[in-house]
């Protein structure tokens, strides 16, 4: 199969520079590695998403093989277009566009991905090639995608009209019709973690769902060269990510309102950002980097104690912990969702569930170097044997195998 020259399209709403990180780079880094190995890709993404979400220009450097083609999507109405999607579930202002690029005979192999804003679950029944659909997200099952009710808890039962007004979003209308027929289009559905697939089953989701961990290139882990200094001598524990209240930031800030041995660093912004910034005032030893190039953030993941992952609600995978350990870093996860699989996986760290597991597990590795050292080396282990792009691919192509035995009726 590996040998098979295949054309690929990949659907999704963001991809770089339009992206906000997460699943953007994971299918950048696919589509590359698929063209690198004499595939001819195609990615289908929507510039006007990006732009409803924020009035900042696109960042970054993102080269690819000339093998790869990007389409972006843009409407004359711009913001628009997104807004039907959302509303209505169907590509709406690009249904024109998209069954030009989706024309039937044009593509080998079709994979979804985020296509919340690019086409809803309507564009699922166009293009006729092998079709995959990564679940980067709960939105087969959540409306508002991360099982996290009204800003606040975790989901254990569906209030979906009143948790999405909370939000100050507008219903999704399309839920509430047999919206579940165009599923039937997809040949096989991925989920990169086994939490995200039990989470689906547990609500209901039916359709056949395999395991095929994200993935981060070898390149990532190659020495930056000198670190760049975070002008400070003490040791000190690190998060990246977005600001936004499920991803547990403020649990940090609380126990480092307790622990004052070493500093927390935090690299990342959202909307929640003013807020943590008041809930971390008097604290001189929490300080928030903002947005970080990636070049300085390589340095900091590989001169810090740990790595820290405090997400309160359903992650579906833990890049950020392939990051570190790529770096040799060891991490401390929330013990909860996808993360800990990883973690646990690797034996490249500790998980915890309280705030004393957590300074527990924190001094541990700041009073023990032998031992964050080992940590960092079973997880770089793990990351080269398990999550990047040789055995990535490989999986990749035996799903798409088994794809195809089921649509010829063939159970592998």
């Amino acid at each position: 199969m590996a040998e098979e020259r295949l054309s690929f399209c990949m659907v999704t709403t963001f991809y770089p520079p339009y992206h906000f990180g997460g699943e953007a780079m994971y299918v950048y880094h696919l589509s590359n590695e698929l063209a690198r190995r004499g595939h001819e890709v195609t990615v289908v993404h929507c510039v006007d998403s990006f732009k409803v979400l924020t009035s900042e220009p696109p960042r970054g450097d993102f080269p690819q093989p000339s093998s790869v083609t990007v389409e972006r999507l843009q409407s004359p109405l711009g913001p628009l277009s997104p807004v039907v999607t959302y509303v209505a579930g169907t590509p709406g202002l690009k249904t024109r566009q998209l069954k030009r690029i989706l024309a039937p005979g044009r593509f080998d192999v079709v994979h979804f991905h985020i296509v919340t804003l690019v086409g809803g679950p309507g564009v699922l029944r166009h293009g006729d090639g092998i079709k995959l659909y990564t679940a980067h997200d709960h939105w087969l099952v959540c409306p508002m995608y991360d099982l996290w009710r009204y800003n606040r808890e975790l989901c254990d039962r569906r209030e979906c009209l009143r948790c999405t007004l909370s939000f100050r979003r507008p219903p999704q209308l399309w839920r509430y019709t047999n919206w579940a027929r165009h599923l039937a289009h997809v040949d096989l559905f991925l989920a990169p973690s086994r939490s995200t697939i039990e989470q689906h089953h547990r609500r209901g989701f039916e359709y056949p769902m395999r395991h095929l961990p994200h993935f981060l290139p070898l390149a990532e882990s190659i020495d930056p060269g000198p670190l760049v200094s975070p002008e400070q001598d003490r040791p000190y524990f690190l998060f990246v990510g977005r600001l936004v209240r499920l991803k547990g930031v403020q649990t940090l800030i609380e126990a480092f309102r307790r622990y004052d041995a070493a500093d927390l660093l935090l690299a990342g912004d959202g909307i929640y950002g003013e807020e943590l910034r008041r809930q971390a005032q008097g604290l001189s030893h929490v300080r928030f980097l903002g947005r970080v190039h990636p070049t300085e953030l390589r340095s900091l993941y590989a001169g810090a104690v740990a790595v820290l992952i405090p997400s309160l609600a359903y992650e579906t995978f833990g890049l950020i912990a392939l990051e570190a350990f790529a770096r040799r870093t060891p991490v401390i996860a929330h013990d909860l969702g996808a993360v800990p699989e990883v973690v646990n996986e690797s034996r490249g760290g500790f998980t915890y569930g309280t705030v004393a597991e957590l300074i527990d597990a924190m001094d541990t590795l700041r009073l023990n170097p032998a031992l964050r050292r080992e940590l960092g080396e079973r997880g770089h282990d793990a990351y080269v044997r398990l999550w990047s792009e040789e055995p990535h691919l490989q999986a990749y192509f035996a799903t798409i195998e088994e794809a195809r035995a089921l649509r010829r009726g063939v159970r592998p």
